[in-house]
């Protein structure tokens, strides 16, 4: 059976990694953009990298741009942007896109798994999925579910 392990995704600086990399943490998946009503979600995502990092946690960002145009940047620019504004640590993936014909395999394996209230397309940016040690995806959350209000089911899994 297929798990997040199983993938790899091109990091913002175009380096293949095998998300074999992060077997035994529990991580949470996030499509992301720099020019949304969202986007200061990131500091709660780096935040939660601060708090649970240390205790085998990792937020993975995959910029996105098929949601209004939000991440219209390069990689450079996403790096820079992010780091600049937000102080991010966490890694962070080259521009992906979630849904249709080009979406990465990941993440047609992450809507496979948990669909969303509206079927399994993601519908915005800043879609959150939490998957445990194992690399089973347990949880969904909207682009509305602030990463601090998942505290407590990351907890759970660490």
């Amino acid at each position: 059976m297929a798990g997040v392990h199983d993938f790899t995704a091109k990091s913002l600086a175009g380096e293949d990694i095998p998300l074999k990399r992060f077997e035994g943490q529990v991580l949470l998946i996030v499509n992301t953009a720099s020019k949304c009503g969202f986007t200061p979600q990131y500091r709660g995502l780096e935040a939660l990298q601060r708090a649970f990092g240390p205790r085998g946690f990792s937020v993975l960002g995959f910029p996105c741009n098929q949601f209004g145009g939000q991440e219209p940047g390069d990689a450079a620019q996403i790096g820079e942007f992010c780091t600049d504004n937000y102080a991010v640590t966490f890694p962070m993936f080259a521009k992906t896109d979630v849904n249709g014909n080009n979406a990465h395999p990941l993440f047609n394996y992450l809507k496979s798994e948990k669909s969303g209230l509206l079927g399994p397309s993601i519908k915005w940016n800043f879609t959150k999925f939490l998957v445990d040690r194992s690399g089973k995806v347990v949880a969904r959350h909207a682009p509305t579910a602030t990463p601090e209000g998942l505290t407590k089911e990351i907890e759970a899994l660490l």
